[in-house]
């Protein structure tokens, strides 16, 4: 792997366009959201002066640092102004820290979790869009409803109106040959098109977070709007 930023970001964005290219796709349909959660804050910055806007972080105590500084430093009407995406498994008790700092929510998976989130977000007049976590490879390791409890989740959701669920959200099992997740991107698109015809909340739900850093390439072919990638972009520092 190429050793500087620069050079990641060229090896990613070739490797994006292929993939676009060889499913018919535009580029502007590819979202990336830079996962920091294993690089520092200067890295982050980095990320942010290099044109990643979209961050992704896993946990409000890794994350805190990186936000209050950036939030800080960083003019509300700059270009690199940071667009905080919420990528782990969230505690309905943690809410409190993470709703109102982080734009998105990547891993709505329950409904007490719809609950506390609508309940904050209507307390701070803001609407949240969420990606509804589903899990659809079934590993126990893995967060997420099943695929047949999704139509059923959605249909509960409509009672949070502070919550907007724009999309599905997945996480393959890790494959030495990453040919062998596409399964499980196909079936998160497919659930994303039956859940367009099924609910009332169909027309909201089109975005697609799948895909990591090794896998990316196959969830752009099966339909990803968003992927999350850590480190083949920025990297892993050790603390």
């Amino acid at each position: 792997m190429p050793y500087t930023f620069e050079d990641r970001i060229k090896l990613v964005e070739d490797r994006i366009m292929k993939a676009c290219e060889r499913s018919g796709r535009r580029r502007n349909e590819v979202q990336i959201i830079a996962v920091t959660k294993y690089v520092s804050l200067d890295m982050t910055k980095s990320a942010l002066e290099h044109g990643f806007h979209h961050l992704g972080e896993n946990r409000w105590q890794d994350a805190q640092e990186k936000w209050e500084t950036i939030s800080e430093q960083v003019d509300s009407e700059a270009d690199n102004q940071p667009i905080w995406h919420f990528i782990g498994s969230l505690q309905s008790n943690k809410v409190k820290d993470v709703i109102g700092k982080f734009t998105y929510m990547h891993s709505l998976d329950r409904l007490s979790l719809a609950e506390a989130i609508d309940k904050r977000a209507s307390q701070l007049g803001i609407t949240v869009p969420c990606f509804i976590q589903v899990n659809v490879s079934g590993e126990n390791t893995k967060q997420g409803i099943s695929p047949e409890e999704l139509v059923p989740f959605v249909a509960q959701l409509s009672r949070c109106k502070s919550i907007n669920p724009i999309g599905l959200m997945t996480m393959a099992p890790f494959e030495a040959e990453p040919e062998q997740t596409r399964p499980v991107f196909k079936a998160l698109r497919e659930l994303r098109d039956e859940m367009q015809k099924k609910s009332e909340h169909g027309s909201t739900i089109t975005q697609l977070s799948m895909g990591m850093s090794n896998d990316f390439e196959v969830a752009i072919e099966e339909g990803a709007t968003w992927i999350r990638l850590g480190t083949i972009l920025v990297g892993k520092e050790e603390e």
